[in-house]
């Protein structure tokens, strides 16, 4: 999968593949539900899901497409030592849709409003993966005092253009190429056509897993066949395109707040060999550049990984986040 679209697409595929059982599993059945769905306006509401006690709250910050499943190996443990909230973002698993465009403010403005809504006690600690990263950050940004340390698991790779200019025309050929099919099915799902799916629609969505259970698939398969789910994918993938172009911007800068970020050993297995080089090139510097906005900073090495260090190796998650609530 070309690289800026794999982190536009986010973790699916990596729970997927993951959750290869032989039966389903029943502990995930909890996410073929609600948790706690929180008003942060008249009319829209997003999914909630805490769990544990303690002090700070840590809030877990998903990727692209990824809702609060993505965190089913990290939060439970987390949940052992403090409170732990994850959620759905606007227009993924049981949250509402919301106002377009979608993009870093616009979900990181969400953050916001869902932490005074549901009255969480701030500071808190972030944890964001891939995309999430980026809306962590740019919430950190404006509300500096009410964020207690800042976790980052594989922030993407940004200016990678400047390594392969090749690379940067590839990604925007097919940009465009997966804005069409996107495209396609949020017309699909605005005419009720992807269920039962027409046969124009059926490359849309993902059969069953059997890895999950009959409830649980029948639950993501109908947060994934409404319009305002493919028009959250289409405008966060427009908005990416100048998002992941630049380099971190120089008048990033968040203090002494302590920032760790898990950097994994084998983040580009689906990248095609021509721009590995590139993407890791750009990684080193975008990661270097992150961990320099804190005065209390760290890169820490994450061995026999890919991108989705949360579903490889969740204790180094669990271990950095206990890092921060508990320093001593």
């Amino acid at each position: 999968m070309p690289p800026l679209i794999r982190f536009t697409m986010g973790l699916l595929p990596a729970i997927a593949c993951a959750a290869h059982a032989q039966s389903p599993d029943p502990t995930l059945d909890l996410y073929a539900q609600p948790g706690n769905r929180i008003a942060i306006s008249p009319n829209r509401h997003l999914n909630l899901r805490c769990t544990g006690q303690g002090s700070p709250t840590v809030i877990l910050e998903s990727g692209n497409n990824a809702d609060s499943m993505a965190w089913f190996k990290v939060q439970p443990a987390i949940a052992t030592f403090t409170r732990v909230c994850s959620y759905d973002r606007a227009g993924t698993g049981f949250s509402d849709g919301g106002p377009l465009p979608r993009n870093v403010d616009s979900n990181a403005d969400d953050l916001a409003a869902l932490i005074r809504a549901a009255r969480i006690a701030t500071p808190v600690v972030l944890v964001g993966h891939s995309y999430g990263t980026n809306i962590v950050r740019r919430f950190a940004d404006a509300h500096a005092n009410e964020v207690a340390a800042l976790v980052l698991i594989d922030p993407p790779p940004q200016g990678v253009g400047a390594f392969s200019p090749e690379f940067e025309k590839a990604d925007a050929a097919q940009r465009q190429q997966m804005l069409g099919a996107l495209r396609h099915c949020e017309q699909g799902a605005e005419t009720g056509k992807l269920e039962p799916p027409a046969s124009d629609y059926k490359d849309c969505l993902r059969g069953p897993n059997s890895a999950f259970s009959a409830a649980l698939n029948t639950a993501m398969r109908a947060n994934k066949i409404k319009p305002a789910f493919w028009q959250t994918m289409i405008s966060i993938t427009q908005t990416n395109a100048d998002l992941y172009r630049q380099p971190v911007s120089n008048a990033e800068t968040h203090g002494a707040i302590p920032l760790l970020i898990l950097q994994p050993d084998t983040p580009f297995e689906d990248v095609p060999p021509q721009f590995r080089k590139a993407m890791e090139q750009a990684r080193q510097k975008t990661h270097r550049a992150i961990a320099a906005t804190s005065t209390r900073g760290k890169i820490i090495a994450v061995a026999q990984s890919s991108h989705d260090v949360q579903i490889d190796q969740p204790h180094a998650v669990i271990a950095a986040v206990r890092t921060v609530v508990h320093p001593h």
